[in-house]
């Protein structure tokens, strides 16, 4: 970068205007210096010998926007940390590594963590202390920005020899007895409002996911009850967009009334996956009707050049929620009487509203309106809509690809699966070099750093593919070899960069599967698919494992393995099935093969 003038110079100024990242592009005006995280920046810190501040976020986060525009446009907020930090933005969905170190440490200290996540640090990179949201001037119990800066410097001044080192070791959670898993399970779910917890609700996936698998076998009275009460909150509550389709990201309540208006798309893809297979397991046409709905939320709101962008925000004009919210006034008035009538007859509408008196569109019933609701989807197109992140991350698209592929069987629909392998073949295009998958692309940029998240989720789809159609082997064999190169020592590395340091895969399946059991995943069913032997495996912790126990289903012989000289459509085989071309022909189940 030059002399140290000329490096000076340059890291005294904000520097995100160079950035590919939507969410860092959006702090580009801050009064404070933020830079980018590199090995460049890393180096200055320590020749000026200043500690970090590293705040993670990503574009579609409502309260990254409120610190952006309350302590991060701060003057004096700003000057403090100027003087006394390097101060660093990370777009987590960028670099899952870095924020996955953070988080960790954050969970560790505080016992829970989000986004915003403020981390202090030393400039050997030991972690100081870690916050989420905090306002810029102190209120009710709630202590400001800057006075919690001043504690970490006063804390850093006295202590800057004795910060020990964080450590992640990438340690399996424990194992579980595979009759307990659902009794555990069945202990954090909400029998009066349906989902897990009883406070803020977020649509479990791959705890529903491992919960339907285990419904295809076991026929459980109280496993179908969680079930159905759970995706009949998400279908009928607040979670759900009724008129256009898909789901929010989280209800900030534990009725499922008012959701955080994100809308991410790795939720849609779970979703999706979810519905379909409960539509098949349970033949519940509202689930159907779901499934049908995230694929025209995808189509409409996600896809970009046939691949499927990261989010949409929760805001609209700094108001969260304005896009999708309704006055009582508004609804009588943009809908003739009798329209307004059928409404009032389907959905919860008041003249006080559910949401800072407006009404956030939640029903009452499965009456069918379709004519009314596309009325008002068109208004509502007419308004002003909240941004989008559209960046591109090659993990999140193959996971569309799997959810397409399994809705494409569950619902009769092998044009999703087609679509699927589109899919596959663009990200592979794009982002895969013959030995590195890339992991997104912003504006022309592609970003080549690698992680195990997207080699697995990758891996996962091409397995799926290979299921159809036999020429996806080869390909298959070297998603297999590249999967298998993050592993070292019997531990998944979730990336090895060279700017930060070696980071372990997490196995917490939420929100999405982690790359540690997308791997397993992945392997397993390539093994079978090459009728190669697959081992017993142990039940890990439930709630935070769920989708890796669906591996463990999958290694235990819970899964059909049918082999056969000719495809079968998929309606003609359980949901908890995996099919390869050979003889002889066989269903093999729970240890036993039977000839067909």
């Amino acid at each position: 970068m030059g002399n140290k003038k000329t490096e000076n110079s340059y890291f005294r100024r904000n520097n995100l205007d160079k950035s590919s990242s939507p969410y860092l592009l959006q702090h580009k005006a801050n009064p404070i210096w933020w830079q980018e995280w590199s090995l460049e920046t890393l180096s200055f810190a320590r020749n000026e010998n200043k500690p970090l501040f590293v705040s993670i976020g990503y574009a579609t986060c409502h309260w990254c926007h409120v610190m952006a525009v309350e302590a991060f446009s701060d003057e004096e907020t700003a000057s403090y940390l100027n003087r006394n930090f390097i101060c660093i933005k990370v777009d987590r969905e960028q670099r899952p590594d870095i924020d996955q170190f953070m988080m960790e440490f954050i969970n560790k200290q505080n016992g829970r963590g989000g986004w915003p996540l403020n981390v202090f640090l030393t400039n050997g990179l030991h972690p100081i202390f870690a916050l989420t949201y905090a306002p810029v001037l102190a209120r009710n119990s709630m202590t400001s920005f800057l006075s919690v800066s001043e504690q970490v410097v006063a804390y850093f001044e006295n202590n800057s020899d004795a910060i020990p080192e964080f450590i992640s070791t990438g340690d399996m959670p424990v194992a579980t007895e595979e009759n307990k898993v659902v009794e555990i399970l069945s202990e954090y779910y909400d029998s009066e409002n349906g989902g897990f917890g009883n406070g803020q609700k977020f649509p479990s996936h791959s705890t529903l996911l491992y919960l339907l698998y285990q419904l295809s076998i076991d026929n459980s009275p109280s496993i179908r009850t969680i079930i159905i009460k759970t995706l009949d909150a998400i279908y009928h509550r607040g979670l759900h967009d009724h008129l256009q389709g898909g789901i929010f990201r989280y209800c900030v309540d534990s009725g499922w009334t008012i959701p955080h208006f994100e809308k991410m798309l790795y939720d849609q893809a779970m979703a999706l996956w979810i519905y379909s297979l409960a539509y098949r397991i349970t033949e519940r046409d509202e689930y159907k009707a779901m499934s049908e709905g995230v694929l025209r939320c995808l189509d409409e709101s996600f896809e970009a050049d046939g691949l499927y962008i990261s989010a949409h925000d929760a805001d609209t004009g700094h108001r969260e929620g304005a896009t999708y919210l309704w006055s009582y006034d508004q609804l009588k008035g943009e809908l003739l009487p009798a329209e307004f009538e059928k409404l009032y007859a389907s959905y919860h509408i008041t003249k006080y509203g559910n949401f800072e008196g407006l009404n956030h569109l939640i029903r009452k019933n499965d009456n069918l309106i379709r004519d009314i609701e596309e009325k008002l989807l068109s208004i509502r197109r007419a308004r002003m809509q909240p941004s989008r992140d559209s960046k591109i991350v090659s993990g999140m698209n193959a996971l569309v690809a799997i959810a397409m592929i399994q809705a494409g069987r569950l619902l009769g629909n092998p044009s999703l699966e087609k679509k699927a392998a589109t899919i596959i073949d663009r990200v592979i295009e794009l982002f895969w070099d013959g030995s590195l998958l890339g992991h997104s692309y912003f504006n022309g940029v592609l970003q080549k750093q690698q992680f195990l998240s997207d080699a697995s989720a990758v891996l996962l789809a091409i397995t799926m593919l290979c299921e159809s159609d036999p020429d996806q082997k080869n390909r298959m064999n070297e998603f297999t070899v590249y999967v298998e190169s993050f592993n070292e020592g019997g531990k998944w590395i979730e990336s090895d960069c060279e700017d930060f340091r070696k980071t372990y895969a997490s196995w917490f399946d939420h929100p999405v599967p982690s790359g540690a059991s997308m791997a397993e995943m992945g392997l397993t069913r390539a093994a079978i698919l090459n009728r190669n032997e697959v081992n017993f495996r142990e039940y890990l912790q439930p709630f935070q494992s769920d989708f890796h126990n669906i591996v463990a289903m999958m290694n235990n012989g819970l899964f059909h393995t049918y082999t056969t000289r000719k495809f079968i459509p998929w309606n003609k085989l359980p949901v908890n099935s995996i099919q390869l071309r050979g003889e002889p022909e066989t269903d093999c189940f729970m240890g036993t093969c039977y000839p067909l």
